[in-house]
């Protein structure tokens, strides 16, 4: 759209109810006793309940019935955050139409207190609908009037308004995506805001109170115009050379005479012509370049055209099958038709482009049928890695007994892997406002499908006994849970925290020391525990007060696991989970970096296990034996090998510092720092706790590869062998999983609808994002130099310069 165009919606085309949400009261309530009242000791304090009457006033006249909020008392900051919903329709509305806002207080008795009221037209002085936060301010005392001119504005006077107004304005603008949003820069502006209203609140004694209204956006502005008309009276005519706004209805809608001239070039009757159709060299280089691009990349109409023409001679292209089927015009019947004939005789594709067929871009239920007909060719282990990303394509379903829940029901019965974690993954959604019956209804189906016949796959074990036995895991999470509440409550050190959790398990929860039935491992289904041990099981030193549990195997064993409540780990899962993938495609190709991809499972909205590895924090090991070398010298000394220490040590530390940063790099990890940096005994580091993902981080200025100053030291520094051996495996590793680019973008592209937060708060920025690291416009050859640059200009942050952007990179880990 071009810079001088204004493209919108008219009021009386929107057949939509007015919707908006109330979000919060800003500002101190007054006394809520009189000071004037006799108040003796047998006298409660009372705690204001408030809510929130709207009501919807026509030309100065009421126009439907009011309608209020729940009840809030969780003050002094109430927060509703309501979604309200009127009967009136947008098209009903008129130019003067006004929401009344009056919040009441009802614990003060019988007769309900009045706080305050407050009046905002929905429409501004350009006619265009309101969107976005408005902040009201209330007139204490006064109930909101709905008539023409209103006594209770909401809008704060112009002579009034101070630099708080101004920059709440500038938000409502970033939030509607007016700003643009730039990470680092926004999180310095807010905390400026913040101290910036803090001044302001303390200058005027907060002797206002606000309320947050937040009206609903739409794509395009809404202006205002009567039901029954079809144009604005024209502007008089001047003799000036103003700029004269005139709306067109018509801005945004197909072109007829193009919609003709393409239907004809798609005309059925033209499949005879195109069978025989050859692309020239052009356009058979025109094809190649968009068969390359990304799965993320839309198609332009003549990029569709192009491969609807040569259709019939790209059917021996596996690669073009998602591509062509991106160019179908699936409302038109015939051709939807003509496009699925085709697809059943188009060379058997990739199971990475089965996935992207999965994806929300692909409504038809054939389309996705044929997906899930692809993915039944996949063994368990690579179904496996991609089970998470699988379970959130159901959403993108349209019934809740689809072919893709129906495969992964029939799958999961015969792997008890498979059924484990497929079942926990659809009951963390449980609660998903939207989808939750939907994986509901999958977990029933997996329920029914092993308790009902005998699983072939399981050495003839029985169904109902094995379901039996992952329902236990939501047993003991539970009790988990409930234990890790009581230890939090005890007041005193973690040692005393950690008595509490021995003497429960020795005392009250005994049964947990020893099961009446093994149960498996939530972590790895095939192990079966049966019971923690107590004098073995501690607590981490933290605010959340993980557990971590040792318990007893069925072989005689033990395995360690972290219970952590009150943390949303499914972004710490999804990350892991990629760990995994790209470990397992660069052992593909023969390149092991020795990561540590522990396993990681959320059990739910803010519950989780972790595997535990026994390692150490490099800013413990710093503290203690002040270099890396220090430390691995106690493990793996070696007079004759360098720095005293075996070859086969510092070629595993070097291999699993190249892989973690090329990792790092790639997903965007952030908030990287010397706690959450683990090295093991044998050499390998690896991360921890990914809150920051997808390019976002803490810290302002993080450098482009994640690493610190220690590391190069102990490969001998920036000039060293082995920091060129690092910078080659990186390199390599680079362009290895630049080759599964498509996979990976696709897997993330399936999370898209989930309630992961660095996913859900802007999906298809964060894939874009996740492009951009691949460098897909880039050979092989290009990347190695590009890589090596970036390692380059990374390393040398972390080392005295006279550059500011470096000094800021040097700053990140300090």
């Amino acid at each position: 759209m071009g810079s001088n165009e204004f493209r919108f919606f008219l009021s009386c085309d929107i057949n939509l109810p007015v919707t908006f949400r109330v979000e919060r009261l800003e500002g101190t309530l007054p006394s809520v006793n009189s000071p004037n009242s006799v108040i003796d000791s047998t006298t409660e304090e009372r705690r204001p309940e408030l809510y929130v009457e709207c009501a919807l006033y026509i030309d100065g006249a009421p126009f439907g019935l009011p309608t209020r909020t729940r009840l809030e008392s969780m003050g002094p900051s109430y927060c509703w955050n309501e979604l309200i919903t009127l009967s009136t329709k947008y098209r009903d509305l008129t130019e003067h139409s006004q929401l009344a806002l009056t919040v009441w207080d009802v614990s003060c008795g019988k007769d309900e207190g009045l706080v305050g009221g407050a009046t905002i037209l929905l429409f501004n002085s350009k006619k265009q609908l309101k969107t976005g936060k408005q902040k009201l301010r209330l007139w204490q005392g006064k109930e909101a009037d709905g008539s023409l001119p209103t006594t209770t504005p909401g809008k704060v006077p112009r002579n009034e308004r101070g630099e708080l107004e101004r920059l709440e304005k500038l938000v409502n603008k970033y939030e509607r995506g007016q700003i643009q949003h730039v990470d680092w820069l926004d999180r310095l502006t807010f905390k400026a805001m913040e101290r910036i209203k803090d001044r302001e609140s303390c200058r005027n004694g907060n002797s206002y109170l606000y309320l947050v209204v937040d009206f609903c956006s739409f794509e395009h502005r809404v202006v205002f115009q009567e039901s029954g008309a079809n144009f604005l009276p024209p502007p008089p005519i001047t003799s000036t050379n103003e700029l004269v706004t005139v709306w067109d209805p018509e801005v945004g809608k197909m072109n007829p005479s193009e919609h003709k001239q393409l239907k004809l070039a798609r005309s059925l009757t033209r499949g005879i012509i195109d069978r025989d159709l050859k692309p020239s060299s052009t356009e058979r280089k025109s094809i190649q370049r968009i068969l390359k691009y990304p799965p993320t990349r839309t198609l332009s109409g003549d990029e569709k055209q192009l491969l609807w023409k040569f259709r019939f001679s790209l059917m021996s292209e596996k690669r073009a099958l998602t591509k062509f089927l991106r160019s179908v015009e699936w409302s038109d019947v015939q051709e939807a038709k003509q496009a699925l004939e085709l697809m059943g005789k188009w060379q058997m594709i990739d199971v990475c482009d089965a996935l992207e067929l999965l994806s929300p871009v692909f409504e038809s239920e054939e389309v996705r049928a044929y997906a899930v007909s692809i993915l039944e060719r996949a063994d368990d282990e690579e179904l496996q890695c991609y089970l998470l990303q699988l379970v959130q394509a159901l959403r993108f379903e349209r019934s809740d007994k689809s072919r893709l829940s129906q495969f992964l029901v029939h799958r999961s019965s015969s792997n008890i892997e498979l059924a484990s974690f497929l079942r926990w993954y659809v009951f963390v959604e449980f609660h998903d406002p939207v989808h939750a019956k939907r994986f509901y209804s999958t977990h029933e189906m997996l329920a029914e499908s092993m308790t009902k016949q005998l699983a072939p796959g399981l050495n003839g074990e029985d169904g109902s006994k094995l379901w039996h036995s992952l329902v236990r895991q939501t047993e003991l999470t539970a009790q988990l849970g409930s234990i890790t509440r009581d230890v939090g409550n005890v007041r005193g050190n973690t040692q005393k925290k950690i008595e509490k959790l021995r003497q429960l398990l020795s005392g009250l929860l005994s049964e947990l020391t020893y099961f009446e039935e093994p149960i498996r491992s939530p972590l790895a289904p095939r192990v079966l525990i049966t019971g923690i041990v107590p004098s073995e099981s501690s607590i981490f030193k933290s605010a959340l007060h993980p557990l971590r549990l040792t318990f007893r195997t069925e072989n005689g064993g033990t395995c360690k696991i972290i219970f952590k409540k009150g943390d949303d780990i499914r972004q710490d899962q999804l990350v892991v989970q990629m760990v995994s993938l790209m470990d397992r495609l660069l052992k593909l190709e023969n390149l092991d970096l020795h990561l540590t991809p522990y396993k990681v499972l959320a059990t739910g909205q803010d519950e989780g296990m972790l595997e535990f590895i026994p390692s150490h924090s490099l800013a413990l090991i710093l503290s203690e034996h002040r270099s890396i070398i220090s430390y691995l010298q106690k493990f793996h000394p070696d007079e004759h090998g360098p720095f005293g220490i075996t070859a086969t040590c510092l070629e595993t530390f070097i291999k699993s510092c190249a892989g973690y940063s090329v990792i790092t790099y790639i997903l965007g990890i952030g908030d990287r720092h010397l706690d959450n940096l683990l090295l093991r005994d044998d050499g390998r580091l690896f991360h921890v706790d990914f809150g920051y993902i997808l390019g976002r981080d803490p810290k302002p200025f993080p450098p482009p590869m994640k690493l610190c100053k220690e590391m190069v030291e102990a490969m001998g520094g920036a000039e060293s062998q082995y920091y060129t051996r690092f910078k080659s495996y990186c390199c390599e590793a680079y362009n290895i999983l630049r080759k599964s680019s498509n996979l990976i973008l696709n897997l993330f592209h399936l999370m898209a609808g989930s309630n992961i937060p660095d996913i859900a708060s802007d999906p298809e920025k964060g894939i874009l994002k996740l492009q951009e690291k691949f460098r897909l416009d880039l050979d092989d050859e290009a990347c190695v130099h590009f890589f090596q640059d970036l390692i380059n200009e990374s390393v040398s942050a972390l080392f005295p310069q006279m550059v500011e952007t470096i000094h800021r990179w040097a700053q990140y880990w300090r």
